[in-house]
């Protein structure tokens, strides 16, 4: 007899509607229905394929022994820390790097003077607060004092916060001034608060990955990331806001806002590390990106978001969605911050097989004299809004002392590939999905994880790999078209250079470049070679001190 397990969750549509959702998910070991011919005939025209009669009698075993392999599989334990054994390698065929040696060449600033307003201290630079702390004008542990009195008081606002880590960062902070105080210093990130997005283990907290089926999840290990920062003296404060399995701004308490407009979400699914930058409850944060995920929030909420190389900072306990396209990366107030935070994070750890030793150049710039500097004609010639901000822009870079050339980017199906990231994203939440526990989620809506999960399930193993292989045609084709260019700017979202260059994995640096009508931060993109973060920083940087878009403040975030 049949055995079937029923299971009946609920949720929250559009914040205000109750819906009921009924599953039929089958035991493991039970008996599954018959497959016959009719079936394999149906199966054909999810795939577009056609087959013959006599085909089809003779695929018929075949395919019932595969779903008896799928079972076998399935009954296996295998977490979403399992790495599968296929890796992705962003090299295009014959790959030098550009960068052959380490070097940061960072001087920190002129200690500023403090503000008559203390709370205007949350938003100073990393490098001023370093600079800071190390004369000891202020603490760290005053320093942590007011950001965790600051996400006290707007998390209510906001709901950025998952899990505040108040007594960790009290216990890290007396340490970086223990530490000071016996004349040691560990570097610039010394006694700096920080957030991280709640998808970062952190042992002893949970880790809920913004969605409700885990909400209790501790995972006992910690990110390496995390350790990384620890080790070079930063101050962990708050587990901050993500949407739901890492795709927008919506988790299982609510709707992170953004501090420029607490009526408008935060953008996502970096939405917590985004607001904290913003709103001045974090000196900087961490994000991941796989599609938009720091990009998105950092335009929003009117940061600095750094997305690196794939394959250049360890993923090492971090929610897996796509293996083969996540990536984690600094959201700042500055281009400075986030290479003072990369200098922190990068390189491998022996635990994620994508990272490979690169060395990290950074050195900032006087000028940009000798930089050919790309920019994407096809995009830009668009007509789309906040082109005025971006023709200002490039206006900055034609006085810099460049040489700005016209460049084209690939013209291939690439948003047919995204269906990589789909498959992806539902090996690593099978479980979720056969369990019915999909249904707990918050957003159950066509274009939200669940249908995409379930959707997945249909995508012929044939076809994810040959997106793959189109994939490296796309990686070649970027290669020609941006090889005579030292570094490119494009529109944030415009002409198509988001998703393919997440699909390539090429580093971008997200940077506010004006206010919309409704003063609502707008942005541009810089973009570099594979593991060249350091002078797409250095440009960044360079074009953050001709103008001071980064240093506005959301009038409501300051008393």
């Amino acid at each position: 007899m049949l055995k079937k397990l029923l299971l009946i969750g609920f949720g929250m549509l559009s914040g205000l509607v109750l819906a009921g959702f009924i599953f039929v998910i089958y035991e493991s070991g039970a008996e599954l229905p018959a497959i016959e011919t009719h079936h394999i005939e149906a199966a054909e025209t999810l795939s577009g394929l056609h087959f013959s009669d006599s085909h089809r009698d003779s695929m018929l075993a075949g395919v019932r022994s595969n779903r008896e392999t799928y079972q076998r599989i399935r009954a296996m334990e295998i977490g979403n820390e399992v790495w599968p054994a296929v890796q992705f390698n962003p090299h295009p065929a014959n790959y030098k790097p550009r960068i052959t040696g380490n070097s940061f060449n960072w001087e920190p600033p002129l200690q500023p003077p403090l503000p008559e307003n203390m709370e205007e201290l949350a938003f100073f630079s990393v490098a001023d607060l370093s600079s800071l702390i190390r004369s000891g004008t202020i603490t760290s542990t005053q320093l942590t004092e007011l950001y965790l009195k600051r996400l006290r008081e707007y998390n209510p606002k906001l709901q950025l916060v998952i899990t505040l880590t108040d007594e960790l960062a009290m216990k890290q902070a007396a340490r970086a001034d223990s530490l000071l105080n016996a004349g040691i210093w560990l570097g610039p990130l010394h006694g700096i608060p920080f957030g991280s997005k709640d998808l970062l283990a952190l042992d002893g907290y949970p880790t809920t990955w913004g969605a409700t089926p885990y909400k209790n999840q501790y995972l006992s290990e910690t990110a390496t990331v995390l350790k990384k920062l620890e080790e070079a003296g930063a101050v962990h404060l708050a587990k901050l806001s993500l949407g739901a399995l890492a795709w927008g701004d919506v988790w299982f308490d609510g709707v992170t806002k953004t501090p420029w407009n607490t009526d408008i979400g935060a953008s996502g699914s970096s939405a917590g590390s985004g607001a904290a930058v913003a709103g001045g409850l974090a000196a900087f944060a961490l994000g991941t990106e796989t599609l938009g995920s720091i990009v998105s929030p950092a335009t929003r909420n009117g940061v600095t978001g750094l997305r690196p190389t794939y394959g250049r900072v360890s993923r090492y306990g971090a929610m897996a969605l796509s293996w083969s396209m996540d990536k984690i990366g600094p959201m700042t107030r500055t281009a400075e911050d986030a290479a003072l935070v990369l200098q922190a994070i990068y390189g491998p750890d022996g635990l994620d097989p994508s990272v490979a030793h690169h060395p990290f150049y950074y050195e900032p710039l006087a000028d940009l004299s000798g930089l050919r500097i790309g920019y994407h004609k096809t995009a830009f010639s668009m007509m789309y809004p906040y082109q005025s901000f971006d023709e200002s822009m490039l206006e900055i870079f034609r006085d810099s002392g460049a040489e700005l050339v016209p460049i084209e980017l690939p013209e291939m199906p690439f948003n047919a590939m995204d269906v990589i990231l789909s498959v992806e994203a539902a090996a690593a939440f099978d479980e979720l999905t056969r369990s019915g526990q999909d249904s707990l989620l918050v957003r159950q809506m066509i274009q939200a994880w669940p249908n995409v999960f379930r959707t997945a399930r249909f995508v012929p193993a044939v076809e994810y790999i040959q997106a793959n292989r189109a994939r490296t045609l796309l990686i070649e084709q970027m290669h020609e078209a941006i090889k005579d260019t030292d570094i490119y700017i494009t529109p944030s979202f415009v002409g198509g250079n988001l998703l393919i260059t997440n699909l390539t994995g090429h580093p971008s640096i997200s940077l506010p470049n004006g206010f919309d009508s409704s003063d609502m931060p707008v942005s541009f993109t810089i973009n570099g070679h594979l593991y060249d973060e350091g002078l797409l920083l250095a440009v960044a940087d360079y074009y953050q001190r001709k103008t001071n878009f980064h240093r506005q403040i959301p009038p409501q975030m300051l008393q």
